[in-house]
């Protein structure tokens, strides 16, 4: 049987369409799900700078990846020197005080204070209480997953 171009052209969508499918498909399932994370199921990494506890990592729905862990600095300690890298990031204080320095610009922050760094800002944080300090991490774009 012989099709014409314009035959052809008609029938190459339909042929891509199961391939289009299946990339959707694929896209969904990766995405991250609806789910609760109870904090004492959250398992304890100790390294020689901090504590942290991984809550989640992945892709939104809507296209950004996405990170969340909780750390626990000791009095004077940092988890590492200041960077920059292309997520924006936001810090949520839940004990302690800590100095959030953005740009070379430093703010001291305490229980109940929320941080921000957009993205490729320099940025670092210390403990700069007499107490361990904890804080929740929220990672948002490109290397955040």
């Amino acid at each position: 049987m012989s099709l014409t171009r314009r035959e052809m052209c008609l029938l190459f969508p339909s042929a891509l369409l199961p391939a289009l499918l299946v990339t959707k498909q694929t896209q969904e399932q990766s995405t991250l799900p609806s789910v609760l994370y109870p904090f004492d199921k959250l398992p304890v990494h100790i390294s020689t700078t901090a504590a942290t506890r991984a809550v989640l990592k992945g892709k939104l729905d809507t296209g950004e990846s996405v990170e969340v862990h909780e750390t626990t600095l000791p009095p004077g300690g940092a988890p590492h020197s200041p960077h920059r890298h292309a997520h924006s990031e936001m810090w949520l204080i839940r004990e302690g005080t800590v100095a959030i320095t953005v740009n070379d610009a430093t703010t001291r922050l305490g229980p109940g204070a929320v941080g921000f760094v957009r993205s490729n800002d320099e940025h670092g944080i210390t403990n700069v209480g007499l107490t361990p300090a904890i804080y929740f991490v929220v990672a948002i774009g490109p290397g955040a997953s």
